[in-house]
Order: C-alpha cells, then sequence, then structure tokens
C-alpha cells in the first residue's frame, strides 16, 4: 500500500485539484492523509464536507512541512509513502509508474517523477546539489523537449512528489523537523544515499505543481528557511573529507548571496538567514554523530556538482 501524505496550510483552494486527481488513480492500493497545519480558511471543514474519506491529522500549530509529513508518516499504514505538495495534480498513472521502478530492485528508497508547471514547462526531473551546499531541482524552468524521458538514477527526489520505502525511512529517519521548511528533502536524501539507498527518477510519473502556493516564490519565508537551511544539512551530512574540501565554495556562496537578495529587496530575510544558520550551526555539527554512513565518499561525490549558478538554488519545498 502507498500511504499519500499531503501537508496542508490555508490551501482550501488547491484541495479539490489535488485529491480529485488522487481518486482517478489507476493504481488503487492507497490512503491519502491530510495533515492540517491549523489552517484558518475553511480547510478543515472542506475536507469533511467534500472529502470525508481522506484521513484527517489536525494539527493544534503550524508544524511545517517536514514536521507535518512526519505526523502523517506515524499514522500510515502503507509500506510506500508518498509526499505530495497541495498544490498539484498527478496523471492517472502517477502512483503506477512510481511504484513500477522501485517494487523490483529493493535497494530504491526513493522514486522522483517528472514535475511540471501547468505551462508544461519542467519544475523537476530530481534533486542535483554542488559543493556549495546549493541544490536545485534538475530541468527548473525548461522547456519539456523529451530531454528528461529516459528512467534513470538521479541524487534524490523532490518531497513535492516523491515517493519513500519506508523500510528506507526506518532505518534513515524521518525528515529532520528542525529544518521547518525547505532543503528536508536534500537532508533526507543525503542521509539515505549514505547509507546506499538509491534514488531512481521516471519521467512517466506526471506531477503538475502550481509551485509555491503556499510559501510564495521568493518571499521572505521562502529566503530565509532556503538560505539557513542550506548550510545547515551540508554541516550535517557531507563526509569530512568533503566538508572540508569544500568549504571555499560553502563560503563563498553563503557570503555571495548577501549581495544578491539584498539587490532583490530581501536583504533583511537574507540577514536573518545567515544569522540563524550560525546560530544553529554547532547543534547541526553534533548531529553529525546521528548521520551513519556505509558507503565510500566516492558513492555520494559522483552526484555533487562543483559549479552551480547562484539564482537557482532551492529556496522554496520541494521546488526550486
Amino acid at each position: 500500500m502507498i500511504s499519500v501524505i499531503i501537508v496542508n496550510f490555508n490551501g482550501r483552494d488547491y484541495l479539490e485539484l489535488c485529491l480529485s486527481s488522487l481518486a482517478l488513480q489507476t493504481f488503487r492500493d492507497y490512503e491519502v492523509i491530510v495533515i492540517d497545519n491549523a489552517s484558518s480558511d475553511g480547510s478543515v471543514e472542506y475536507l469533511k464536507a467534500h472529502f470525508p474519506d481522506v484521513i484527517l491529522v489536525r494539527a493544534t500549530e503550524n508544524l511545517g512541512f517536514a514536521g507535518g509529513v512526519n505526523a502523517g508518516i506515524r499514522v500510515a499504514s502503507g509500506e510506500y509513502i508518498m509526499t505530495l505538495n497541495n498544490d498539484t495534480r498527478i496523471d492517472p498513472d502517477c502512483l503506477f509508474h512510481l511504484m513500477e521502478v522501485m517494487e523490483p530492485d529493493d535497494s530504491v528508497g526513493m522514486t522522483a517523477g517528472k514535475m511540471l508547471f501547468f505551462d508544461r514547462r519542467i519544475n523537476s526531473t530530481g534533486i542535483c546539489i554542488s559543493r556549495s551546499g546549493a541544490a536545485w531541482d534538475r530541468g527548473m524552468y525548461e522547456e519539456d523537449m523529451g530531454q528528461y524521458d529516459r528512467i534513470e538514477e538521479v541524487f534524490g527526489p523532490c518531497a513535492g512528489a516523491a515517493l519513500y520505502r519506508r523500510q528506507m525511512l526506518e532505518e534513515v529517519g524521518l525528515f529532520d523537523e528542525d529544518f521547518f521548511l525547505y532543503m528536508e528533502d536534500v537532508d533526507l536524501a543525503f542521509r539515505a544515499r549514505l547509507l546506499g539507498w538509491k534514488c531512481v527518477y521516471t519521467p512517466y510519473a506526471h506531477v503538475y505543481h502550481i509551485h509555491g502556493g503556499t510559501a510564495g516564490v521568493g518571499s521572505d519565508l521562502a529566503v530565509y528557511y532556503g538560505n539557513r537551511n542550506v548550510l545547515w544539512y551540508v554541516l550535517k551530512d557531507f563526509p569530512v573529507r568533503i566538508l572540508i574540501t569544500s568549504l571555499p565554495w560553502i563560503i563563498g556562496r553563503n557570503l555571495a548571496v548577501i549581495p544578491y537578495y539584498m539587490m532583490k529587496g530581501r536583504g533583511w530575510a537574507i540577514l536573518k538567514a545567515k544569522i540563524g544558520a550560525l546560530r544553529g550551526a554547532p547543534a547541526m555539527l553534533r548531529r553529525r554523530k546521528m548521520v551513519r554512513q556505509t558507503v565510500p565518499d566516492g558513492e555520494v561525490m559522483r552526484f555533487i556538482l562543483t559549479w552551480s549558478s547562484v539564482g537557482r538554488y532551492r529556496d522554496v519545498a520541494g521546488t526550486v
């Protein structure tokens, strides 16, 4: 069974499109769990009236994306967990194709599909990362010309629409709730990779995404959490040798984004992000002790690119 987990915060206007597309799935062995993060827009009442079969978990406060997904996992019955943004619509064969590449291979712990914007440009075909810690969605904003139309291994999936094997989550651990929003899927994928789990991308599982429907694209919220967490996951997850040799890129990028966002009118948000990142750095360095590694550094290094565009890093949860 697949447990589809949707985190909702004041997203009532998106729920019908998302949940109706789930109802049309050709793969029928699934349940839908909605975690409502203390919405004030009538989302809960709407779900009870129009989608009574959905398993509804009401949080008394906003748990963020990471905490919301974890709350859903704890009540889920499936041996597979799908995380799905509330501002999405999925094709009828989406669950089938995600399972098609995961189920036959026990080493595959994560599956990524082809996420598209509603204008059919690419949103994500898997996560990419660089030595600076910058993380972005492969193919972001490109026209879909078939350039990503083969099944292949990628570093990890965008949690806006990702399938995870529960066995992997039990071994690796759930999403880090201290991240709250953004980069939590990069952190999880990195921890999984360090234990030898693979991620496979399939171009046949189509998801259409409004993008930033809850937090907004380039908002202060997105700038803050994205830029804080981009340093946190590096300090927590990069193997020692990779971390030390990557310091010039890590320091350079974290300094370079400050004037970049100041010029975009987000100066206060970026400064708060970097202050928050530094304050939390000691805790993330201590948390390294809980991150286990069973594969050689080369197994993750083959996915870590040397350079990336400053403007293409991830600044929204589950998207770039």
